[in-house]
């Protein structure tokens, strides 16, 4: 596995992965990640993605094109389908997302499988709120949650 820092508005992003195909994606705060030691720095790799992300952030880009590889249980992985197919610039519920995945009383399972996310922002999981419409927990910390829906609902639809 090959990793690189990329600069954010929410600070450096970890971006890990072999060649164009991103594994995970890692907040400086919150839950931070930090390499594993068999992993090697390299600037060139998940190059695609850091590009997106960098469009993302000056909101030029709403959706990601990217080879992904997610990992987790079935269960985990149906939750990440889930999310990816939330809008940007909507929100929904962790109870919504049961929903959406035929399992409408694991909402707490969603909530882990949410919290688990290897691959925020891309799959994003940031759009996912209280039934309430209260900010919930982020890997990322609360305030990069809060940065990243403000950011997509500032933004224009794109034609």
């Amino acid at each position: 596995m090959q990793y690189r820092y990329i600069n954010s508005p929410l600070g450096p992003l970890l971006l890990a992965g072999e060649a164009e195909i991103l594994h995970f994606i890692g907040f400086p705060q919150g839950r931070p990640m930090t390499p594993a030691v068999d992993w090697q720095q390299d600037d060139g790799v998940c190059a695609i993605a850091a590009q997106q992300l960098a469009e993302y952030f000056a909101g030029q880009r709403q959706v990601f094109d990217l080879q992904l590889r997610p990992t987790g249980t079935t269960f985990q992985l149906a939750v990440l389908d889930a999310l990816q197919q939330i809008p940007y610039g909507q929100t929904c519920s962790y109870g919504d997302v049961a929903k959406t995945i035929a399992r409408p009383r694991a909402v707490r399972a969603v909530g882990a499988a949410n919290g688990r996310n290897p691959l925020p922002i891309v799959i994003p999981c940031h759009r996912v709120i209280g039934a309430n419409g209260s900010l919930t927990g982020f890997g990322g910390g609360m305030q990069a949650k809060q940065w990243l829906l403000t950011l997509e609902s500032r933004q224009a639809p794109l034609l």
